[in-house]
């Protein structure tokens, strides 16, 4: 089970709070890609690059979701396309 961050709002050690919640889990995708024969280096260049193409992705569809608002917007204004 993940650890909860100990308040619903923003607060000054959110961040750490959650990074120790996320460690456990880190640790074990870290060693079962060890154990697997992956290098050190090779997991956390995959993992930068997991996690830019997520930010990535991120990026792209908050586009597309300003894109349909948009759209939305001028179809209930009647407005054509």
């Amino acid at each position: 089970m993940v650890k909860k961050p100990s308040r619903h709002h923003d607060y000054a050690d959110r961040e750490i709070d959650c990074q120790e919640a996320m460690e456990p889990g880190f640790q074990a995708i870290v060693d079962c890609m060890l154990e697997a024969g992956w290098t050190r280096g090779e997991i956390m260049r995959s993992l930068r690059r997991l996690i830019a193409a997520d930010n990535m992705t991120q990026k792209e569809n908050a586009k597309v979701e300003a894109q349909l608002a948009v759209a939305c917007a001028k179809i209930r204004a009647g407005r054509t396309l």
